[in-house]
């Protein structure tokens, strides 16, 4: 490929004109002689070596996106609520020049081994538990910016976005109850983060509203595919004894949705049934689910701008961020 030295000696200009001109820096640059330049950038098809001006810079342009995956599950990204979020992390992060470097782990030491291996920028983690937090707070010190992370009394170096998951529970068991029923089942795969503030939120209203809560309000559904199918059995054979499920995010309750539609028990007639997120496909499939929203744009897109912030050498005031939640009505519950 011709080099940026080459196309300089050809058009008789010095190297550093060539080079502002590919990388947009032209106020002092000519037109004449900036269109001599893309005009021979286009003839010979050259691509500026962001690898090399990178090393040259001893900058990546790299910003990491880490997260623990579930236990038995190795594909996180099914859900389409944590797609939207890495998707438009991606995109906000192009418009500042960064390239995304998504990483999967099975433990926070193993992403720890890997990130340090890499000279990535920043690191946004997602999903964290206090557990991992401590360690990465401990073991990786270059700015970090946590989504939906938990980290109790921890106290954390960078920005933590997350939801006010406690009071979508909350409003979500409020509206169950409103509409008659007492009867409710709590379905998560986990018991930590978010999904518990949600379960916590969920309790507390069904206590308010003067109504038992014990282990039989709490069903643990398995994370990868043979487990999930194995537990929406365990489901199916129990869902007579409740009138509503509460599942902790719309990718299972389209699940268990359609898991009974195959077996004859319809939403809402039969079992009705919540989610939380407001993912697309709540909107989309029928009957429509009934959820909690939240944005995933919004956290990514705050997300990245934290980010730049902690690059450019920001002191953040208030680096714990809770979004608020909304109650949304659809048609998957029934009024009893």
């Amino acid at each position: 490929m011709i080099t940026i030295k080459e196309m300089a000696n050809m058009l008789g200009i010095s190297s550093t004109t060539v080079s502002n001109v590919i990388h947009g820096k032209t106020k002092e640059v000519s037109q004449a002689t900036i269109d001599k330049v893309n005009k021979l950038v286009e003839e010979y098809g050259y691509v500026p070596n962001i690898s090399a001006s990178n090393l040259a810079s001893n900058k990546s342009r790299l910003i990491g996106v880490g997260v623990v995956s579930k236990e038995n599950d190795n594909n996180y990204l099914r859900d389409a609520f944590v797609s939207e979020l890495i998707g438009v992390i991606e995109r906000e992060l192009k418009k500042y020049g960064y390239f995304v470097m998504l990483y999967f782990s099975e433990t926070a030491q193993e992403l720890i081994r890997t990130i340090k291996s890499w000279n990535v920028e920043g690191m946004i983690f997602f999903g964290m538990r206090q557990e991992d937090c401590e360690l990465l707070q401990k073991q990786y010190k270059k700015p970090q910016v946590y989504i939906d992370s938990y980290f109790g009394d921890t106290k954390i170096k960078g920005v933590d976005i997350g939801l006010d998951d406690r009071q979508g529970g909350h409003l979500m068991a409020n509206y169950l109850i409103e509409q008659g029923h007492k009867e409710i089942l709590f379905v998560s795969d986990n018991f930590a983060g978010a999904d518990y503030e949600r379960y916590c939120g969920f309790s507390a209203a069904m206590r308010e509203a003067g109504y038992h809560v014990s282990q039989r309000n709490y069903m643990r559904l398995g994370a990868g595919e043979e487990d999930l199918q194995k537990s929406l059995s365990e489901l199916y054979s129990i869902y007579h004894q409740y009138s509503a499920i509460f599942a902790a995010s719309d990718y299972y309750a389209l699940h268990i949705k359609n898991y009974f539609y195959d077996r004859n028990i319809y939403v809402p007639e039969d079992i009705s049934l919540v989610g939380f997120d407001d993912n697309i496909y709540s909107k989309m499939c029928r009957p429509a689910i009934t959820t909690i929203h939240q944005s995933p744009k919004r956290k990514s897109e705050l997300a990245v701008d934290y980010m730049m912030r902690l690059l450019n050498g920001e002191e953040i005031e208030n680096n714990w961020i809770r979004l608020p939640v909304e109650l949304v009505i659809r048609d998957s519950v029934k009024k009893v």
